[in-house]
């Protein structure tokens, strides 16, 4: 009896001292948070501002801790324009309005036998799809009803995209995902959830900003399926309250510059739906880490605004906003080569290029880690016309 009293009370010492080691080390991370500087690249003086929201929203009609009255709370404290809510299989939302000044625009993320559908501007209600059906009728489904459709979260772990013939046939993907780095985040605790959680005790933030850590697949994956036609790349939050609304959309939204979308938003809900949808829909719009900066000032030039194609051999030019030397890198994939400059893209062959900006961001200690920062849809390159 006194062995196995003692054996439980080592056990307890042992789980204590755990605990305590990992507090430990959560507060160090939350120490080093509070010197966290941002934003990394500061907003020019008399910038016109963009218009910004959120993309793939759940709230309490599905799976979200928000109702649609906090989320629009949560996306006014961020300085946010509009969300589009995404709630599982909500094939009726409701209609697009205005709540304490954020516009909410229906939206819904579909449960196929092959994944989950992401859809927003759909002009008509969704007819002949049901959860868990085949996801041809999905797509169909969203096309019918005057939406786009979007694959999302498309090589995640859990509910990757597993149709081949649908995943070339819907336009959108979502490139990156705060959902999907979150997850990533679970199978490493040590390296990278506690840090997170260590650092949003002081700087929620920043807590989001340490989860973000791109891997390669998603980005190849795109490449490929944007090899045939142009494709629109979008960044998701697959926002559910965990972690909190407003550090999520505060760490990351979706932008349109002035050129594209003047703003402000029409008063009327409805014509502002038309308004951003069309935006959202047309590969213009830009994803930005925006805790590490605003965008004014950035262009991608040299490729077919209509098309958004280039032929091979041309070069893109990066327009970067205003910075410390050192603090930004543009970094290329698939088919450009960056130039010596670090400003402009040679397109070296039939394929897509995806062209992003990194900054040189607060990282988990006192020091700094690369980050993606501004992220426009691909362009496509295509085969140089005879006699050029």
């Amino acid at each position: 009896m006194k062995s196995a009293r003692r054996f439980l009370s080592l056990g307890v010492r042992a789980v204590l001292g755990v605990l305590l080691l990992l507090l430990g080390i959560a507060g160090f991370f939350a120490f080093a948070a509070g010197f966290a500087d941002y934003p990394v690249v500061p907003l020019a003086p008399k910038a016109k501002p963009w218009i910004r929201g959120a993309y793939h929203v759940h709230t309490t009609r599905s799976d979200g801790q928000g109702t649609p009255a906090q989320v629009a709370a949560a996306a006014k404290a961020a300085g946010l324009d509009f969300v589009v809510l995404t709630d599982h299989n909500d094939l009726k939302p409701p209609s697009a309005t205005w709540a304490d000044g954020v516009l909410l625009i229906p939206g819904v993320e579909l449960s196929t036998s092959a994944g989950h559908l992401a859809a927003f501007g759909m002009k008509r209600p969704l007819q002949g799809v049901k959860p868990w059906g085949p996801p041809e009728q999905a797509v169909a489904a969203v096309e019918a009803a005057g939406g786009t459709a979007v694959l999302a979260h498309p090589v995640q772990a859990k509910n990757p995209w597993r149709d081949e013939a649908t995943a070339r046939q819907v336009p959108g993907f979502e490139l990156y995902s705060a959902d999907t780095f979150f997850r990533q985040a679970l199978r490493n605790p040590l390296s990278r959830l506690l840090p997170a959680l260590g650092a949003s005790m002081v700087n929620p933030v920043h807590g989001v900003m340490l989860l973000v850590a791109p891997e390669p697949e998603p980005t190849a994956r795109f490449l490929e399926l944007a090899r045939a036609r142009p494709r629109l790349a979008l960044c998701a939050h697959d926002a559910h309250g965990l972690p909190a609304y407003e550090a999520v959309f505060s760490a990351l939204d979706l932008e349109f510059p002035p050129e594209l979308l003047p703003g402000p938003l029409s008063q009327d809900a409805r014509e502002a739906e038309a308004q951003v949808t069309q935006a959202l829909a047309s590969t213009q719009a830009l994803c930005v880490f925006r805790a590490l900066g605003a965008p004014n000032g950035f262009a991608l030039e040299g490729y077919d605004a209509k098309t958004r194609e280039a032929p091979v051999g041309a070069v893109l030019t990066v327009r970067l906003p205003e910075h410390v030397p050192g603090t930004l890198e543009v970094r290329v994939w698939g088919e450009g080569r960056l130039s010596p400059d670090g400003q402009h893209v040679e397109l070296t062959g039939p394929g897509a290029v995806q062209v992003e900006v990194w900054a040189h961001a607060p990282g988990r200690f006192f020091g700094h880690e690369w980050r993606p920062w501004l992220v426009p849809s691909p362009v496509r390159v295509v085969p140089r016309a005879p006699g050029i």
